[in-house]
């Protein structure tokens, strides 16, 4: 069984996260449920992920970065976030209390190491800020993980 991790940007356009969605989704649909996902969760690609994870009927690992992770991401997020959160079947939680970009790096990190291929919803642009999709990118090319990139063409964040 093969165990697939996602890192990707949050706060994308509702018709960029539909795209993403048919591409996660034509990305993983080989897999079936002999996959195990790997997601932080949070809104954008991580969530896209996640649910398509579960609607394949594959086992879902969440990884909490912090405990104030939750309540650090949109509130409108909040019940996607429970929903996923209740579908895990293993939770990984951090010991960091806030959820800053060092625990989003933590977090980036451990879900790398976990996994055995890397999903990136990335534009290819360099990280906002430490702890972005391109810093979990670098860190699984450095670890010579297989990373896919997906990205719609002509999207923009």
């Amino acid at each position: 069984m093969i165990r697939i991790g996602i890192t990707g940007h949050r706060n994308l356009d509702p018709d960029v996260i539909g795209a993403v969605a048919g591409l996660v989704k034509a990305q993983l649909e080989p897999y079936g449920c002999e996959m195990v996902g790997l997601s932080c969760l949070a809104d954008g690609a991580d969530a896209v992920f996640a649910e398509a994870v579960v609607t394949a009927g594959a086992p879902l690992e969440a990884i909490i970065p912090a405990a104030g992770y939750r309540e650090a991401l949109p509130a409108e997020h909040h019940p996607v976030y429970d929903h996923l959160l209740e579908q895990a079947v293993l939770v990984h939680e951090l010991p960091h209390r806030e959820s800053a970009p060092r625990a989003h790096m933590a977090a980036g990190r451990l879900l790398v190491e976990q996994c055995d291929h890397l999903v990136a919803v990335w534009d290819g642009e360099p990280a906002r800020g430490p702890g972005g999709t391109a810093d979990v990118v670098a860190y699984a090319r450095a670890l010579d993980r297989p990373v896919t990139v997906l990205w719609p063409e002509g999207a923009k964040r």
